[in-house]
């Protein structure tokens, strides 16, 4: 089964208040022809739709459809789980990554240390930061570049953090240690439910995966130049790749073999712009370890521990002892809002995954499930009707993952009423500008830069045609609607067939980057 995860959603500067009318009997109104004729197109014949459209100001529902039914959201699932972290954690929250020295004597009273990275949860330990302290991204995160061919890469180092750590342990005048510990203890764990690396533990590096970037010779039948990041004796590399015709079709797959051995094999067009591809490490703590190791002996500190040996984890120090233990390196990450940003603008599954259990740890807990239940109680805090919705992650691909259009809009209009309101808004994508939105709608487009918010695609493979069924295809958000008026939009439509990936599915997004054009003129 194939199952591909993105988003998309609008926004706005306001003060919302909607009406009790919301909760009234799903209708559409008689008049709506425009939007009438869009939802009744042949694709959606055995399509649903659920849709509302409230005035900003009043809370009127401007046009309703099946808004308290419940919809599969796919990614706008993370419109949830970003605001109960914004609420629970502050945007000015920081994760502070330490770096310990721990002391041992043995029989003979001869010293040894071990250094031990105390993973905290930052999902963006190295990859993103750039020399101003903001988190970098693209509209197509590295992370889907399995499922994209327009994927791209920031300019950052994804070594950078572990860099600054190993630098600030070489100025403690540490020289020689007899191991490195990664404490990934933090949180259990899991395994997220979408699309790119799906492991989620307290530690990530470069999420979690390489870079494989694949450009074509100059001439036919030539081999491809690879290039891999981060560069690392972590993995060992199998690669060919040759250049075929401009004309012919570019095909490049990564396999992986146990023993952190990977082949990269197939075919790119002549001519065609640099390939970006991603591999996913099975083992977060053994990766960052052996990225540290590395790290450290770049600055001088010499490692007696193999960086190619698993860790030891019996010899992890209790969370205790940390108190008594010598502090010799820490990084502070840039405030929460940045990752948000990063999470809401690029549909980010691994960050939006580890939230629940980042709330969890701030709560003394360590498992996604009080994460979740943290979740519902922020969520009920807000007034969103938690009891009509269900969710079983923060990311949207779970089987349990369903909302309806009135909860969503209820989550739109609290947060809109929040101190930290502008952190959530400027966290999302804009229609036609970035993030997830970047193509939604054209350059030209009267309703470009009106509309903040986030999209939803899920998407599973039908094995009796080959074809794929289109679970979910959605967008919530903020518009400014022609006239001014102020707008909060839910679209969601739900059992879409379509032919092809990951071209139909983008042309779904586009669809309802043109609804909401229907949206702008109309209101």
């Amino acid at each position: 089964m194939l199952r591909l995860i993105t988003s998309v959603v609008i926004g706005w500067s306001a003060v919302l208040s909607l009406s009790s009318a919301q909760n009234a009997t799903p209708r559409t109104t008689p008049n709506d022809n425009a939007i009438q004729r869009f939802i009744s197109a042949p694709i959606y014949h055995n399509a649903q739709w659920g849709i509302l459209i409230a005035d900003a100001s009043s809370g009127e529902p401007l046009f309703q459809l099946n808004s308290d039914k419940l919809f599969a959201p796919a990614s706008t699932t993370k419109l949830f789980s970003g605001a109960a972290a914004l609420v629970a954690l502050g945007p000015s929250f920081r994760f502070v990554t330490p770096v310990y020295r721990q002391t041992a004597r043995d029989s003979n009273g001869l010293q040894s240390d071990t250094l031990v990275l105390r993973a905290m949860g930052d999902p963006n330990l190295s990859g993103r930061i750039d020399r101003d302290g903001h988190l970098k991204y693209t509209a197509e995160d590295h992370i889907y570049a399995n499922f994209s061919n327009r994927a791209t890469l920031t300019d950052t180092d994804p070594l950078s953090t572990l860099d600054e750590l190993a630098a600030q342990v070489a100025s403690a005048q540490i020289h020689q240690v007899k191991d490195v510990l990664v404490d990934d203890r933090l949180f259990e764990p899991a395994e997220g439910s979408g699309s790119g690396p799906t492991r989620i533990t307290p530690i990530v590096v470069n999420d979690d995966v390489f870079d494989i970037l694949v450009t074509p010779a100059t001439e036919v039948g030539g081999q491809a130049n690879v290039q891999i990041r981060p560069s690392t004796s972590y993995a060992q590399w199998d690669v060919a790749v040759k250049t075929v015709e401009a004309t012919d079709r570019t095909e490049v797959d990564i396999s992986e073999i146990p023993g952190r051995h990977y082949t990269v094999r197939g075919q790119i067009s002549r001519g065609r712009a640099p390939l970006l591809r991603v591999a996913a490490v099975s083992d977060p703590t053994e990766f960052a370890r052996t990225l540290f190791i590395e790290r450290l002996l770049a600055h001088g500190v010499m490692v007696d521990a193999s960086r190619y040996a698993s860790q030891d984890a019996v010899q992890l120090p209790d969370p205790g002892e940390y108190q008594h233990m010598k502090l010799v390196a820490q990084h502070t990450s840039p405030p929460f809002a940045e990752a948000l940003k990063v999470i809401l603008k690029t549909s980010h599954n691994l960050g939006a995954g580890m939230l629940p259990s980042i709330m969890a740890a701030q709560n003394g807990e360590r498992t996604p499930a009080a994460g979740m239940l943290r979740e519902g109680q922020v969520l009920k805090s807000l007034g969103v009707p938690i009891e009509t919705i269900s969710f079983g992650g923060g990311v949207g691909g779970s089987r349990a993952d369903f909302t309806t259009p009135h909860a969503t809009v209820t989550l739109l209009q609290a947060m809109s009423r929040r101190q930290d309101f502008s952190t959530y808004e400027d966290a999302l994508p804009i229609l036609g500008v970035d993030g997830t939105l970047f193509d939604a709608v054209g350059p030209d487009s009267p309703a470009r830069g009106k509309a903040m918010g986030k999209t939803g695609t899920l998407v599973w493979e039908n094995l009796l045609t080959g074809k794929f069924l289109l679970l979910s295809k959605a967008l919530a958000g903020y518009m400014t609607a022609s006239s001014g008026r102020k707008l909060l939009i839910a679209l969601f439509v739900n059992d879409v067939s379509i032919d092809r990936l990951p071209d139909d599915a983008e042309e779904q997004g586009k669809a309802l980057g043109h609804l909401c054009e229907i949206i702008y003129q109309k209101y």
